[in-house]
């Protein structure tokens, strides 16, 4: 284990120790107070709508080994003086000071570090990786989707005796992941995809690419593995500094690794790869296209740091999805598909190919708003609503203002419009949908996670 210390935050950061030594051990950070364990170290964050210092005491109630806060704060230091066994630092700027501390730790550790981004797919792709990885190492990884400049800091600060690190990196805006990148360092670097998450700030999938690019920002040399089936990524290749290897996998276009002989169906998929001139065959018990591809990514790493092939099978077959993506529930002989974690043109698209892969079973696909499109959100619903007629969908059910752009663009195609409802809400849709399912159908639930899917679903299946 590589420890910090008090006196390392003094050194790396402008800050005052005022209570406290500074031989002090920190190995766990804590940002809430909600959740803070005995012996933690809070570290106090002011955001927009709320105060980390303001919570402090609590903290220390809790039994925390001691305080990072900001050096404005409003401290009691009377109050303090029966916490006898914490630490009080002062800081100028105490998410600088998280982000500080972090790129510390991950100097000290000379280990494989992944770092992923991507339009979609970053989360399940972090997880089926670090599957793979952990049948040889112990391994350390992203919490759920806490991939941004404070949840990546914070995961780093988590590392004890890891052998590894997976960590996913998210944006809204570019500038982001390089900073990210510059705390990680990871030595490998995957690319999922370039699509149209937030291109209502960024204005366009070329400057999307741009800032997923930013992710070799924190890279002096290493690997680069990217979905070569992407139009922007396939032509990305040739246009990386060299000293950056590019490896690339696929399903449609040539590629380093390409999966063939793919068969799908609802509980999974197996595909065949061609490594060093012998074919090898691969299962995953996810369903969907989707997941071919991730466990190629998972493929290239596995073998990059040295996995065996029946190692890296084991951790393609054994991996499971996070909670709301894509998880699969039948009742009473009617399937229900619940993907509403989050929602851009990609993942609808993809979960929709999926639904409309199935056969013997009427498909319906309850839809919702993708979120923060800005300027592009009828255009891209629209492209939604050609995705579902070209699926054969039986039933679009849509809720919510901007998916009905999702209908009209059905209707405009020659969809069938007794097989379209529309509403603006859950509120209003329930009523007339809970009697419209019946054995042997498969329902799709797809939303932006502002959208509170969870809802319907929950109407829905209770009924059944």
């Amino acid at each position: 284990m590589k420890n910090i210390y008090v006196k390392d935050i003094l050194r790396l950061t402008n800050s005052k120790l005022i209570k406290g030594t500074e031989d002090t051990i920190l190995n766990s950070f804590s940002t809430d107070t909600r959740t803070i364990k005995e012996n933690e170290i809070y570290l106090a964050i002011k955001g927009q709508n709320f105060d980390g210092n303001l919570f402090y005491e609590e903290a220390l109630q809790k039994g925390c080994s001691g305080c990072i806060l900001d050096k404005n704060a409003k401290i009691d230091m009377e109050a303090l003086n029966k916490y006898h066994h914490a630490f009080i630092i002062l800081v100028n700027d105490s998410l600088k000071c998280l982000q500080e501390i972090a790129k510390y730790k991950r100097s000290l550790y000379n280990i494989p570090v992944i770092g992923i981004t991507g339009s979609v797919g970053k989360t399940s792709t972090k997880d089926i990786i670090a599957n793979v990885l952990s049948q040889k190492y112990k391994v350390l990884k992203t919490e759920g989707n806490l991939n941004n400049h404070i949840g990546l800091p914070l995961t780093i600060l988590k590392l004890q005796d890891h052998e590894a690190l997976v960590v996913e990196m998210g944006m809204n805006n570019l500038g982001e992941i390089s900073l990210l990148s510059k705390i990680a360092k990871p030595n490998v670097a995957l690319i999922t995809n370039i699509g149209t998450a937030h291109i209502g700030i960024l204005g366009s999938r070329e400057n999307i690419l741009k800032a997923k690019l930013e992710i070799l920002e924190g890279m002096e040399e290493g690997t680069l593995i990217i979905n070569n089936d992407n139009d922007l990524l396939h032509e990305v290749k040739n246009k990386i500094n060299p000293k950056i290897k590019v490896l690339t996998y696929s399903i449609k276009n040539e590629s380093d690794y390409k999966a063939t002989n793919i068969s799908l169906n609802d509980k999974g998929s197996t595909f065949e790869v061609l490594i060093n001139k012998e074919v090898h065959s691969f299962q995953v018990n996810v369903p969907g296209e989707a997941f071919v591809l991730n466990s190629l990514a998972a493929l290239i790493v596995g073998l990059h740091f040295n996995i065996s092939l029946e190692c890296i099978k084991e951790g393609i077959l054994n991996f499971t999805l996070s909670s709301k993506r894509m998880e699969i529930e039948k009742i009473k002989n009617i399937t229900l598909i619940k993907d509403f974690y989050n929602a851009n043109l990609d993942s609808m698209k993809s979960a929709i190919n999926y639904l409309g892969s199935l056969k013997e079973t009427r498909k319906i696909a309850i839809l919702g708003d993708m979120l923060e499109l800005g300027s592009f959100s009828k255009e891209l619903h629209r492209e939604v609503g050609k995705c579902v007629y070209d699926n054969k969908i039986d039933l679009l059910i849509t809720i919510g203002v901007e998916a009905k752009n999702i209908a009209d663009e059905c209707l405009k195609l020659g969809f069938n419009k007794n097989n379209i409802l529309t509403y603006d809400s859950i509120r209003d849709a329930y009523p007339h949908i809970k009697n419209l399912f019946k054995e042997k159908d498969t329902i799709l639930f797809k939303a932006s996670n502002g959208m509170n899917f969870q809802e319907i679903y929950s109407l829905v299946k209770g009924d059944l």
